[in-house]
């Protein structure tokens, strides 16, 4: 489960004295010592009851222009610090089952019932109300091919919220969390690790009943501009696609080039011809996945062959 940091009470801070003290800090966010050891920060942070109302009332003010050019997540989430390609600051909002925004939207838009891992590590610290709850679990990620199906040792550890001033550490590819409405509306402050190198790492979804990964949840601009790529008839746009398929770093990248090359295929029997070679690729993702689309495809042979 996620490592509690355990933090004395601490004096309310600003946010701009936490901000300045990560950015003067020697410390690296993908280093868990490293990170863990901002706990105090966060803390502090939390104890300060009325910043973060006068964020909001601040970017109500001035209609969220700030919040508009910086903020890539839902209504959910207030962007607080938006920094260098090491770290940011974020609020969310934690509805519970009776929040009228949930009995209108359901509980999907805010992850609930999804159990994942992440493929980055956090520091987060309950600020409002009695917090979510989580089911927590821990995995190998390293022991991990990575696609639907594939069977993992979930391990299950406990069942906690994330109480107000209790500072947690989510770490990447090891913690995975069914995350479960709060009791009433809760919002969490999070300082999160960002880096260039997040798309290019899997995040999964986890059926935690047949201990089994359910699905791959990152995507990347790459893998949306590639099946364009493929089929626009472009001699140089098709020669980008071969070459990710062939050298990409991201093994999932590489296999989302393979498909779409293959899906762009003039007829059923050279897009199976692609994927059965995938199935003997080197990665074991890649070929895990190529013997899965390989199948489908199978499967469907008599109606992608029906006449126009």
């Amino acid at each position: 489960m996620p490592r509690v940091i355990d933090c004395e009470a601490a004096a309310p801070l600003e946010l701009g004295d936490v901000v300045a003290a990560l950015n003067d800090a020697d410390w690296d966010p993908r280093d868990e010592e490293s990170f863990a050891a901002m706990g105090p920060l966060l803390k502090g942070l939390a104890a300060n009851r009325r910043f973060l109302a006068d964020i909001a009332a601040a970017e109500l003010k001035d209609r969220c222009t700030r919040q508009s050019r910086e903020n890539r997540y839902s209504s959910q989430v207030i962007m607080l610090h938006r920094a260098s390609e090491r770290y940011f600051i974020r609020a969310n909002f934690w509805p519970s089952e009776r929040d009228s925004v949930v009995r209108t939207s359901g509980v999907s838009p805010f992850f609930y019932h999804v159990p994942h891992d992440h493929n980055f590590s956090f520091l987060t610290v309950g600020y409002l109300g009695p917090g979510y709850w989580s089911e927590y679990y821990e995995y190998d990620y390293e022991g991990v091919t990575g696609y639907p199906g594939e069977k993992v040792d979930l391990r299950f550890v406990e069942r906690s919220r994330l109480e107000q001033g209790k500072v947690m550490l989510y770490r990447a590819h090891r913690d995975v969390h069914n995350q479960l409405p709060a009791d009433e509306m809760s919002v969490s402050i999070n300082i999160m690790e960002a880096s260039v190198r997040q798309p290019l790492l899997d995040q999964y979804r986890f059926d935690v009943t047949s201990c089994e990964i359910a699905g791959v949840l990152t995507k990347s601009s790459t893998e949306a501009l590639l099946a364009l790529a493929a089929n626009s008839g472009d001699a140089d746009a098709r020669d980008v696609a071969e070459s990710i398929a062939a050298r990409h770093p991201s093994d999932r990248i590489r296999f989302s080039a393979l498909k779409e090359l293959a899906l762009a295929e003039p007829d059923v029997d050279a897009r199976l011809a692609r994927l059965a070679r995938g199935t003997a690729d080197p990665s074991g993702q890649v070929a895990a996945l190529s013997a899965i689309e390989l199948r489908r495809l199978e499967a469907h042979r008599a109606w992608l062959e029906r006449p126009a």
